[in-house]
Formats: structure tokens, sequence, C-alpha cells
């Protein structure tokens, strides 16, 4: 045993000197003087995300990452995808006026040519300093995306950009718009192109403050099983695998004024992968035609759905707020003009959502669904693996 004991200890001797000669010997061969080995401490870790960008919509930014003041992570790849006016190209726009309110700078990829720079403005996007690249195939677009990269980092290296592609779908192939409209092998030359581009711009953006959306559609799955998700997107399997974050949008309602005029609609955001919290964890909020994402009125909306307040409409009791009476129409304005009573909240809800990690020893009372929903995230998660 005593032996044992000794040959287990030198060997673990001898990796520690092994780590360090070779860390050390990899650096040194480095012609540009880089450093491409280094340890996992707090200062190195590769995963580490030090900066988001808000999408607008705070339960949504909770979802994505499980902790408060953050949202998309900057240094990775984030896709959005959904069904025709379910909120995917709102998002984004939202997406650039948050980057911009950090001083960030904002690039939009548009093959689909549906840019609406009034709507945008309204929002909050300065789209005097939003930079437009219409592109007209797919090959052309990751060209402009890979050398906008490039340049900005030649000359503004520390500058936190945002890079917004909407959509993947739209844009052809070279080879698609040289061939005529027959369908045979549709499809198969964008999974290629997009295999390739995503192992690239991984590396390309990985350690920047760069943050990369791209937005997709849904099509019907015709070889879905019968609980399996009845959707796929086109382009292969590569943003499955490249992205740290997968949103799918889906459009819930619509809502009318006095006059039973729709002004907006209702919109649920789940989170089918995330590497920074747990995932399908889901967002709801309201879409207003003419002022985007109404994120207050999801706070209340969400406080109501899980018991932080009491009351009607006429007057809700916060028990946060020493049980303080409110009426649902002064609440989005306490929270523009009162900091104090925002912050207070914003913690409440934080407090509530925030899903806190606990040993395994722990054991906690919980029920195994089956059925419908749980086989449809059983294979919804499948295919993310």
């Amino acid at each position: 045993m005593a032996k044992s004991k000794r040959v287990e200890q030198e060997d673990t001797t001898s990796r520690d000197q092994l780590a360090t000669f070779l860390q050390k010997a990899l650096n040194d061969r480095q012609k540009d003087g880089q450093k491409v080995a280094y340890f996992l401490d707090e200062k190195e870790d590769p995963s580490n995300i030090s900066e988001w960008i808000s999408t607008g919509n705070t339960l949504l930014d909770l979802a994505i990452c499980n902790r408060p003041d953050a949202g998309l992570p900057v240094g990775r790849i984030t896709e959005i995808n959904g069904l025709e006016s379910s909120g995917k190209s709102l998002l984004c726009a939202h997406i650039i006026a948050e980057t911009q309110k950090k001083g960030g700078f904002a690039v939009m990829l548009d093959p689909e040519y549906a840019a609406a720079p009034d709507f945008w403005t309204a929002i909050g996007v300065n789209v005097k300093n939003l930079v437009y690249i219409p592109s007209d195939h797919l090959e052309g677009m990751l060209f402009n995306l890979e050398t906008t990269i490039g340049e900005l980092r030649k000359e503004y290296p520390d500058r936190l950009v945002s890079i917004i592609t909407d959509s993947i779908a739209s844009v052809p192939t070279k080879k698609e718009l040289e061939g005529d409209y027959e369908v045979a092998g549709y499809g198969g030359d964008k999974s290629k192109v997009l295999s390739l581009a995503m192992r690239k711009l991984n590396g390309l953006i990985a350690r920047q403050r760069i943050c990369a959306v791209f937005t997709n559609q849904l099509r019907q799955n015709m070889k879905a099983m019968a609980f399996g998700d009845q959707y796929t997107e086109p382009g292969g399997l590569a943003f499955r695998f490249a992205a740290s974050v997968r949103i799918r949008m889906k459009n819930i309602g619509r809502i009318t004024n006095s006059k039973k005029v729709v002004i907006g609609r209702t919109i649920q955001a789940q989170v089918t992968k995330t590497r920074f919290g747990p995932t399908f964890r889901t967002a709801t909020f309201d879409i207003h035609y003419d002022s985007g994402i109404q994120n207050l009125q999801s706070w209340l909306d969400y406080m109501k759905d899980n018991g932080l307040v009491t009351g009607t409409k006429a007057g809700y009791t916060f028990k946060m707020c020493n049980n303080e009476i409110i009426k649902a129409d002064d609440f989005v304005r306490l929270c523009s003009e009162d900091p104090s009573f925002k912050e207070t909240v914003y913690k409440a809800i934080c407090d509530d959502y925030i899903m806190k990690y606990r040993p395994a020893s722990i054991v906690e009372d919980v029920e195994h669904v089956e059925g419908e929903e749980s086989e449809k995230a059983d294979s919804l998660e499948a295919k993310d693996e």
C-alpha cells in the first residue's frame, strides 16, 4: 500500500512539471509572441463571460443566463428562430439599441432588405451610427461578416460591437442564384457553407467584444414524430452546435385597443439552448407596433402570475414595497420616475425567477411529467446535443 501511494505522488508531481514545461514551450515557439497555452485559473477561463447585452426584455435576459443584469453573451453566437411575425427582427432592433446605449457599435447584415429605420428610431436605435449591409448571397454575406470583424479590430480593438444577421433562411447560396428553379438538392450547399462558417466564426469572436446574432426561420418538419419538435430550421445543424444561446420566438396572441384595433401582439420566447443556465425557460412579453417591447409591463404581468402582488387592476398590493397599493396604470410611470422603486421591484423579480443551485445531496420535491410535453422537451434537447 505504501508503494502504491508513493507512485501516485510521483505521478502527480511529474504531471505538474510536464504541464509547466509544455505551456512554456508552446508559448516560446510562437513567432508573433502570442500566448497560445495557459492554465485554467480564473483570469484565463475560456468560458467566462464578462459582458452581456440586454435583449430589451428583463425576463428573457434572466431566462438566458440565470443571473441579474445580463442578457446575450458577448464573444459568443446567438440564434433567434421562429415562425413569421414572431418578433425576431424586432428583438434584433432592441439588441442594436441596447448595444448603442452601452457605447457600442452595431452592424446589420440584411439579406431580406427589410430594415425599418423609422420604427427602429422610435424604439431607440440611432440609425445614423448603424452600418447597414445588404447581401445577395450567403457566401458574400459571410465574407462581409468576416471582413467587418477584421477591419473593426484593426482600428478599434476594444470597442463593443454587435453584428446582426437577419436572416439565414432567406439568403440563397451562389449555386442557387446561378441555377434554375428546380428543387433537386435544395438546401444541401447552404448547410455545408454554414458548417464551415460557424467553425471559423466561433474562433474569430471568442475572446473579443463582439456579439454575433443570427435569426432563422422555421419550417414544418415533415419527418417529425407525433410528440417531437414539429419544426426545423434551414441550413442544417450548424447553429445548433455553434450557438451558445438559441431562442425560439412564438406569437401567442393579439393586443387590441378600445376600438378593437390590433396594436400589437403577445410573444413567448423559449430558451431552447443556453450554456449559462437552465434550458427551456420562457419569457412572455407584449410588443406594440408603435413602441416595441413593453418591458416594464411584462414585470407587472410576471408578478401577478407568480404571486408577488395581490389585488386587481384597480390597485395592486406589492409585498416587497411595504404592502404599498399601486394602480396598474401607475406602475410603469413609477418605475420610470422612481429608481429606488424600480430597483426594489427588479430585485424581487430576480429573487423569484433565478434558479438557485444546490448540492446533489439536498433532496428536492420534484414531479416527473410524462406525456406530450416531456417527450417534446426530450426531442428538442436531443437535437441540440
